[in-house]
């Protein structure tokens, strides 16, 4: 069965601000001759990962509302330098949008189930995603979004 995880999105103001940072990422990983891989490190390493690796994604709470998922691709558990156990979420590069979810701050991640999770925007729903990033959030507060 599917599962998924939430996270905060630290640092980044909007979609366009995360998808921002991981085109840059990858294209520093191509100058670099590295493969492209888009990862979060984590020092938690997730019990359930057949489940989230059985189609689950990772949702992004950015500024106070899921806005946003990526499909993790694996999960790579490894030990740093100084010897703590860590983790590497491997996503799709690729940001799906997804309806607003208001959350509040938490610390690390949480498991989401998927009848918990907010559902895909589908982009021929009225394009209110060209709108500025302040006006989606207070329409989202609003419960308009």
């Amino acid at each position: 069965m599917t599962l998924h995880l939430v996270k905060l999105c630290v640092g980044a103001d909007s979609v366009e601000d995360l998808q921002g940072w991981v085109e840059a990422r990858l294209d520093a990983m191509r100058g670099a001759g590295e493969t492209p891989k888009h990862f979060h490190t984590t020092r938690m390493i997730p019990k359930r990962r057949d489940e989230l690796l059985d189609g689950g994604s990772l949702y992004w709470v950015i500024k106070g509302n899921v806005q946003c998922r990526q499909r993790l691709a694996d999960i790579r558990p490894f030990t740093d330098k100084d010897g703590v156990s860590r983790c590497r979420l491997v996503f799709d590069p690729q940001i799906v949008l997804t309806e607003w979810q208001p959350r509040r701050a938490f610390q690390g991640w949480r498991y989401l189930q998927p009848k918990d999770a907010p559902r895909d925007i589908d982009d021929n729903r009225g394009g209110w995603q060209s709108l500025p990033p302040e006006l989606r959030r207070e329409l989202a507060e609003l419960g308009l979004l």
